[in-house]
């Protein structure tokens, strides 16, 4: 007998990973495994599923189901590359889950992470912009995913290092809460 929560996660893929265009079956099988109420604090596992940012711990929000899967989608891990999940444990469990060898940031100075040479960069909040560091510790064809907000537009952006420098791409329309610390800085002006 399937429990609510697996069917809920089954529903969850079905509804929401695979009608978003998501179709690394990778992530999909990933999302089907891991149980992301683990995720969520106790009394708002009822969240884990449904199409929403949810609160984990104060001022950091998983992305919704949809946002994760096509962020992570967009980024096309690869088994064997080495990762960084910025307040990022649930997209951090789903590489793990691929194949991915993942390091995690999700406390202290998220805008300074230890120096590497990461394949892949991923963070589930928001940003204005996304610091100089994240952008320095990817490998040459390196790749960084992060939702960039301005107000209230945001949009999901994946970063790429070659050899001649950093580029960047808007994929797709997001919503997601600013990281504390991280929303745009606003000067006085006449």
């Amino acid at each position: 007998m399937v429990s609510d929560l697996a069917a809920a996660r089954i529903n969850m893929v079905e509804s929401q990973v695979r009608t978003s265009d998501v179709t690394d079956v990778r992530i999909q099988d990933a999302m089907r495994a891991i149980a992301r109420e683990q995720f969520v604090p106790p009394g708002k596992t009822y969240l884990a599923y449904a199409d929403v940012a949810v609160e984990y711990a104060p001022g950091l929000f998983l992305l919704s189901p949809r946002d994760v899967s096509k962020l992570l989608h967009a980024l096309r891990p690869e088994p064997g590359e080495r990762a960084l999940a910025i307040a990022a444990p649930y997209a951090a469990a789903v590489l793990e889950h691929v194949g991915l060898k993942v390091d995690r940031l999700d406390e202290g100075d998220l805008a300074a992470p230890a120096a590497g040479d990461y394949d892949l960069i991923v963070c589930e909040g928001a940003v204005a912009a996304p610091p100089q560091a994240w952008l320095d510790a990817l490998a040459v064809n390196g790749r960084l995913g992060v939702i960039e907000r301005d107000g209230r537009l945001a949009r999901a952006v994946i970063y790429n290092r070659t050899e001649e420098g950093v580029g960047s791409r808007p994929v797709f329309d997001a919503a997601a809460a600013f990281l504390p610390g991280f929303a745009p800085k606003h000067g006085f002006a006449f």
